[in-house]
């Protein structure tokens, strides 16, 4: 485990100052590839490959040189909980995710580090108590209902429940209806998740930064304008009047410029892992029909099936724990794909890790998805099986072997709403269709930063 050596903060006031030298670094084992570029495009060509690789090669503590420096990787479900439980606080997430996101979603909730964290989080929290969650749980059944009742037959699940997700999420988190406005609201968010990741980092014309730079303009005027709105008004129960309304532990309202910053960083955190997330398990309930029958037999035994008129019945919010096997083959969903595959931080003080010593301003990192197919904690960890997360079984497996929403302080504050709102997306689809892919379908995955089938995931929902 890791011990503090020495105190050594870090506070550097670009992403690249206070690193580590190459000497600093030398001891710890690794690659440095190819000239300039390092194994950036190793990487990005095959994530998942090259981990497997590196910790065959040189164990789990490694060093690779890519995306314009050294990162050590920290392997497996110790090192899992070490960073993400950071009870020394050695571990920064907003020196680690900032080289990443800080041009577009600069103050989200996961680019701050203790104190300024906590208080937030405590603050944002509100928006996830029972009787907000209740008005998303109704906003969800008619907007879910509404669109799936037209999926029948061939389609691209990937970017039907991408612009389904987007719009949920104008409804239930800002609070507008479908239209227009939302529309334009949906396109700023498109741009500036795939600027995040774009290989030039300048907003030059015609570059994906550019357009997403663009997008967050039009955000922070649209969100500024509306808290000014919503405070005016006294809020409301969408989850972007919550955050308006927001008093930290002094009585005191957010700054109206950090409101803008959450909402920004949560509607993009929410809708792309929720739908990278539910992709993954329409994809593995088509490929194992027995599940997806245990399921929908689930799902009906808990809403009572289809009304008179053949129209699926709604989950009602006090149902929602009811749903066991559903939350169990969606928790293998989310350990075979990991909506969010690694984890970026930074070392604020040097430690002691495994036998190698990490100097301070290191940046490091762990591998979800090689802790979620590791033989270590799993039995044929490539076969989907939600008898994995049966209550004896999660008793007695490593508790971060399983991180698809982090864990610690960290821990994903929306987790709650993203089970209510993919357990109400099945049971609208499994009283209606039976879902099916092709024999011997095995779509390729984009694997970074957040998974998505190249194809798009071709389906088909056959009406029952």
């Amino acid at each position: 485990m890791a011990t503090l050596a020495q105190h050594n903060p870090v506070t550097p006031k670009h992403w690249s100052e206070g690193v580590p030298s190459d000497d600093e670094l030398a001891h710890i084992p690794g690659e440095g590839g190819w000239p300039i570029v390092g194994n950036t495009f190793k990487q990005l060509a095959d994530p998942h490959g090259f981990t497997k690789r590196m910790v065959e090669t040189y164990g789990k503590v490694y060093k690779t040189h890519a995306f314009g420096g050294w990162n050590i990787a920290l392997i497996g479900a110790e090192a899992n909980e070490m960073v993400l439980f950071n009870r020394d606080k050695i571990f920064s997430s907003e020196q680690g995710w900032g080289p990443v996101l800080d041009q577009l979603f600069p103050r989200g909730l996961m680019l701050m580090d203790f104190d300024h964290h906590r208080i937030d989080r405590r603050a944002l929290s509100i928006a996830f108590k029972p009787e907000p969650m209740r008005h998303y749980s109704g906003a969800l059944n008619r907007g879910i209902a509404k669109d799936v009742a037209n999926w029948e037959g061939a389609m691209e699940f990937y970017p039907a429940i991408k612009k389904l997700t987007l719009d949920l999420a104008a409804d239930s988190f800002i609070g507008i209806p479908w239209g227009p406005e939302a529309d334009k609201i949906n396109v700023a968010f498109v741009d500036m998740v795939q600027a995040s990741v774009a290989p030039v980092r300048k907003p030059l014309p015609f570059t994906k930064m550019k357009r997403g730079v663009d997008g967050r303009k039009y955000l922070v005027d649209y969100f500024t304008a509306e808290t000014h709105k919503r405070r005016e008004q006294g809020g409301g129960q969408d989850m972007f009047s919550q955050f308006a309304t927001a008093t930290r532990e002094d009585g005191s309202l957010l700054p109206v410029d950090e409101v803008v910053d959450h909402m920004n960083f949560l509607m993009m955190a929410a809708h792309d892992t929720i739908t990278s997330s539910a992709t993954s398990l329409i994809y593995h309930l088509a490929k194992n029909p027995d599940w997806q029958e245990k399921v929908r037999e689930e799902i009906i035994a808990v809403t009572g099936g289809p009304d008179g008129s053949g129209n699926p019945r709604s989950l009602d919010y006090d149902d929602l724990g009811k749903l066991e096997l559903t939350e169990m083959a969606f928790k293998e969903a989310l350990r075979m794909v990991p909506p969010v595959p690694s984890m970026p931080r930074r070392a604020l003080k040097s430690f002691e890790y495994e036998g190698y010593h990490i100097p301070a301003g290191a940046h490091v990192g762990i591998n979800i998805y090689w802790t979620h197919h590791s033989e270590e904690y799993w039995d044929d960890p490539y076969t989907f099986d939600p008898m994995r997360f049966t209550p004896d079984k999660i008793k007695a497996r490593h508790k971060y072997a399983w991180v698809p929403f982090g864990g610690g302080a960290h821990m994903c504050l929306g987790l709650h709403f993203a089970y209510m709102q993919v357990k109400v997306l099945l049971v609208q689809l499994l009283q209606r269709y039976r879902i099916e892919v092709p024999e011997g379908y095995n779509p390729d995955w984009q694997e970074w930063p957040i998974p998505q089938p190249k194809d798009g995931l071709r389906v088909r929902f056959e009406k029952l």
